[in-house]
């Protein structure tokens, strides 16, 4: 368990030298980052694969299994975007048959709270909970494109302020009927919901069908990194997933950021985890993995994916160009970016980001490709196991971040050289635990008790579901 901050301290300056270390896993299933061209490349939909994967994160003591929500194929200009990686199968159904599996590790679902009913998710996410004894999460996203929504009765799309409102109503029906179910017995609360707080035409009346599990309400993750989302992570979620897992100073500033948030929303300084995505390439030699690398950012960024990030840029179809060759000669020509990997962008900015392109291509002498591969940047950590395990408890222990959510490049074999390699390197150093804190995902993270639990719980004198840190 990580040690504890100073409380109500955010700019004060963290050290934690005796934190430890957490680790996570996120199967993506739908990305260009995991190299489907390898030959060791397996299914992304296979029961096998998720199996092989989850196994080995929990025989390497790692806190959960996260798993994506695509609840509509991606789409650019109109069509399907078909050069990712792809299989989601729905989360909490895949989470349930890992439950049978496993005994410890933490299941993350990323569900939506653009489209799900609140009622039948919280149902489901409680009953994930109770069956796997206190082992769920749910990673609480909204939807920023328009076609996920034609999937769906209401269709469309809310906009971007809308979204968070409706994820705050949202998380706040759940944790309602999670409370409904009474200690010690007695009878179950009907959770009343007004209808104008989810934008419904009629307010709602819900009965719970499943008693809270060992751990009081499945664990909130939150992935937002807009002021809007780390606002609502700030006042509703128990461990933030971010973006920031490459660069220290980043991590530190996102860090300060966030825990500012936290203590205006009246939380403790801690009472949020850090954990960003990231990616682990190591090697015998630091020459070693510094080759692996280099391999693995080009297998990762293929000719026709280049070609697709560079025409996301100038707004069309660039499958003629060849990606060894230059830049396109012409200026962008659409008014907005497509949405297919991540929010949509201006056309103004389009410009501004083809004007620093092509100024590094030219300068650099880099082609299409080549460029693509150098944005993509030194994503993670490379080195021997020693040296990465050093840099992990490094983040840890300056504050950046309390664990990693590591996202394999290559499935579902890419989590055994940090299982069997930086794991042991980080349990010599006395910085990653030799077994499990306890049955339940709360537990292994070290969190408090839920938030609405706090209350009634402190006005009964009694300890909290996990001891604070």
């Amino acid at each position: 368990m990580s040690a504890p901050t100073a409380p109500h301290a955010p700019d004060a300056p963290i050290t934690r030298p005796h934190a430890q270390v957490h680790l996570g896993v996120f199967f993506q299933g739908v990305n260009h980052t995991t190299i489907w061209s390898d030959p060791e490349s397996g299914s992304q939909t296979d029961f096998a694969s998720f199996e092989q994967v989850v196994r080995t994160a929990e025989r390497g003591l790692f806190d959960a299994f996260f798993l994506g929500e695509g609840l509509r194929l991606r789409e650019s200009r109109g069509r399907i975007h078909d050069l990712d990686v792809v299989g989601r199968p729905d989360a909490i159904t895949q989470l349930a048959a890992l439950a049978a599996i496993t005994e410890r590790i933490g299941l993350v679902a990323t569900q939506n709270t653009t489209y799900h009913d609140p009622a039948e998710l919280a149902r489901r996410l409680a009953s994930l909970d109770v069956l796997s004894g206190g082992r769920a999460a749910w990673n609480v996203v909204t939807t920023d494109n328009a076609w996920t929504g034609e999937n769906f009765r209401r269709g469309g799309y809310l906009d971007h302020a809308d979204r968070y409102e409706r994820a705050a109503a949202v998380l706040a029906v759940a944790r309602g009927v999670w409370d409904a179910f009474p200690d010690g017995g007695g009878d179950v609360a009907r959770v009343a919901v007004p209808g104008a707080a989810l934008r419904t035409p009629r307010d709602l009346a819900l009965d719970v069908t499943t008693p809270r599990s060992p751990q009081g309400h499945p664990v909130i993750f939150q992935a937002g990194d807009s002021p809007q989302g780390r606002d609502l992570a700030a006042a509703h979620a128990d461990v933030i997933f971010s973006r920031h897992g490459s660069v220290l100073a980043d991590a530190l500033e996102f860090a300060a950021d966030v825990r500012r948030r936290v203590v205006a929303a009246g939380r403790p300084v801690d009472d949020v985890k850090i954990f960003p995505g990231t990616a682990i390439v190591v090697g015998d030699t630091p020459a070693d993995a510094e080759e692996k690398a280099r391999w693995v950012r080009r297998a990762q960024v293929t000719p026709a994916t280049a070609l697709s990030v560079v025409g996301n840029v100038w707004g069309e179809d660039l499958s003629s160009y060849d990606p060894d060759g230059p830049l396109p000669a012409h200026d962008p020509v659409v008014a907005e970016l497509g949405g297919e990997r991540g929010s949509a962008t201006t056309g103004a900015r389009t410009h501004e980001i083809a004007r620093q392109w092509r100024a590094v291509a030219e300068a650099e002498g880099l082609s299409i490709r080549e460029l693509v591969i150098r944005n993509a940047g030194e994503r993670g950590f490379t080195g021997t196991p020693g040296a990465v395990a050093d840099e992990l408890i490094r983040w840890v222990r300056t504050g950046a971040v309390d664990g990693f959510n590591l996202s394999p490049w290559i499935v579902p074999a890419g989590l055994d050289d940090v299982v069997d390699r930086v794991v042991p390197a980080l349990q010599e150093r006395g910085a990653y635990p030799t077994a499990y804190a306890g049955t339940t995902l709360r537990e292994h993270l070290g969190l408090r008790a839920p938030l609405t639990r706090r209350a009634a719980r402190d006005a009964e004198s009694e300890p909290a579901l996990v001891p604070a840190p």
